[in-house]
């Protein structure tokens, strides 16, 4: 396989085959992302007969589940992606599922039609990084898209019927705007209604303008408790109809995994267990989070 830098997926893309079509980010100006900053990843697609080769590679193998990379894939050409899928699938008989990150730029790039014609081609899931509700934590951050969008996007994809997977950063919002952060954000999760969440601790990463930033004091990540307290407030206020709604990534300090709105008091009240009783003992140790 041609991998180019690192390679970043889903942790539920953990076994499925990882094959980049794009290398780095199209838009790779977050201000606390350092994913695509290797001097090899500045954004270009991938050649065709590149990608037609690593899928050849793997042709009649047992492969069940394939992640498209890297940043935004879900910015190639719509006849570009189709391709790829076509070829996919006929080289993969046992594939069942082909995932892909886009970001609400991407999704709304692509018409209602557009996005019905990669559903119908196999694509299966898009992880969208909506990471915040609050219009004034995404345009500090440099996101490139609202709240509002974000909505549209998820819409969109529903329509279509391509399922949705939402990434929400806890803490992004620093200190000063913790409450608003999370509130809008519980607020743009109810809205978009996504089947699959996953919520995300923010870590300060040497050398991105976050963490200068924080280095001039502008910003101040939340505590483990602050950063609880945010959770908490996601999972009391959003109102999600089924979603299976994630905080185990490794960044997090409380990892629960739920069926909501099914398993919300018994969330909030582990939640008010810990907060309470601010135990350190409660909370992930700090050697073992990560990335």
């Amino acid at each position: 396989m041609d991998h180019v830098g690192r390679i970043f997926r889903p942790p539920s893309e953990a076994e499925s085959l990882l094959l980049q079509v794009t290398v780095g980010c199209s838009h790779n100006r977050c201000t606390y992302c350092a994913m695509y900053d290797g001097p090899d990843q500045a954004f270009r697609i991938k050649p065709w007969n590149t990608v037609a080769t690593d899928i050849d590679e793997m042709a009649g193998q047992p492969v069940r589940r394939v992640f498209l990379c890297d940043g935004d894939a879900l910015v190639l050409p719509t006849d570009q992606l189709v391709r790829i899928l076509g070829r996919l699938h006929d080289k993969l008989p046992l594939l069942r599922r082909v995932g892909i990150y886009g970001d609400a730029r991407s999704i709304l790039r692509k018409t209602p039609r557009e996005l019905e014609r990669l559903k119908t081609a196999g694509l299966g899931i898009v992880y969208h990084g909506a990471e915040s509700g609050d219009d004034h934590t995404l345009e500090r951050v440099v996101k490139g898209s609202t709240a509002e969008e974000a909505v549209e996007a998820a819409a969109r994809l529903k329509t279509a019927g391509i399922r949705h997977s939402v990434i929400v950063m806890l803490g992004l919002g620093g200190t000063a705007r913790s409450e608003q952060h999370a509130v809008a954000t519980a607020d743009l999760l109810t809205r978009m209604d996504p089947p699959f969440v996953g919520a995300l601790t923010t870590t300060v990463i040497p050398g991105t303008p976050l963490a200068r930033e924080e280095s001039d004091g502008d910003f101040v990540l939340p505590d483990p408790w602050g950063l609880l307290t945010e959770l908490r407030i996601l999972i009391r206020d959003s109102r999600l109809t089924r979603c299976r709604f994630h905080s185990n990534h490794a960044s997090n300090y409380l990892p629960l995994s739920l069926n909501l709105p099914a398993d919300r008091d018994m969330a909030l009240a582990r939640l008010d267990e810990v907060l309470d009783h601010r135990d350190p003992g409660d909370l992930v140790p700090e050697h073992w989070r990560g990335l």
